[in-house]
């Protein structure tokens, strides 16, 4: 059995049903996500439009293809004909530009709001109040060819579990609040995104749905 194939088959084994797995292909060569699909993976996460879209390209129709890295707005037209869910949106602005390309393709493109849950400045992310504000604009509600269907957040980089779970428990707590809320039609709150090849575990002890893993599926990163 080749090294990607028994590396999935014991994530898949460690993670619940409910836990969708998001094999984090970014920088990979199409051969590694060819094995990985071949063992059974059917959703990939990349960072870099352009590299996603050669990717789709190559590849067998029946990916589901997860932007995952932070997005440009001016991006997103590459991408809008196939992606199916886009994980770090910080912006009505780009949301608003996520649903103008979607309609052109007749698609509703299915989109995650990014939280802001790790004590570093490096992080990318809304704060909570500001996601409360998104979701209650009357503009989002006019956006017809997106779907806002959860939350995202990215930890901070540390050893220090305890700081962690009270990240997840954080950002899972105001996903449970959110989801009481009367929201627009096109919020539909089912999928909390925590957790990568170093948390995982704990991010789903502390309410993860959606896993990104990387490293522990490929192996370190090609970087060219």
């Amino acid at each position: 059995m080749n090294i990607i194939k028994a590396n999935l088959l014991r994530i898949q084994k460690s993670v619940p049903k409910n836990v969708t797995l998001v094999a984090v292909s970014k920088t990979k060569p199409i051969s590694d996500l060819q094995e990985a699909y071949d063992a059974g993976q059917r959703i990939f996460g990349e960072n870099k439009i352009q590299e996603m879209a050669e990717k789709f390209d190559a590849l067998p129709k029946d990916i589901q293809w997860h932007m995952i890295g932070h997005l440009q707005s001016n991006k997103v037209k590459y991408m809008a004909h196939f992606v199916d869910l886009i994980h770090g949106v910080d912006k009505l602005k780009t949301l608003k530009e996520i649903n103008k390309q979607a309609k052109k393709h007749n698609r509703i493109i299915n989109c995650l709001l990014q939280a802001k849950i790790a004590k570093e400045d490096t992080k990318f992310g809304l704060s909570f109040d500001e996601i409360e504000a998104v979701i209650g604009s009357e503009e989002i509600s006019d956006l017809e060819n997106i779907k806002i269907v959860g939350f995202m957040g990215m930890a901070t980089f540390t050893d220090n579990q305890e700081q962690l779970k009270k990240e997840f428990l954080s950002l899972k707590s105001f996903f449970d609040t959110q989801k009481l809320r009367a929201l627009a039609s096109n919020c539909e709150l089912k999928i909390l995104s925590m957790g990568m090849s170093g948390d995982y575990p704990l991010a789903i002890e502390n309410g993860s749905t959606m896993i990104r893993v990387g490293s522990s599926i490929f192996g370190n990163r090609n970087y060219y």
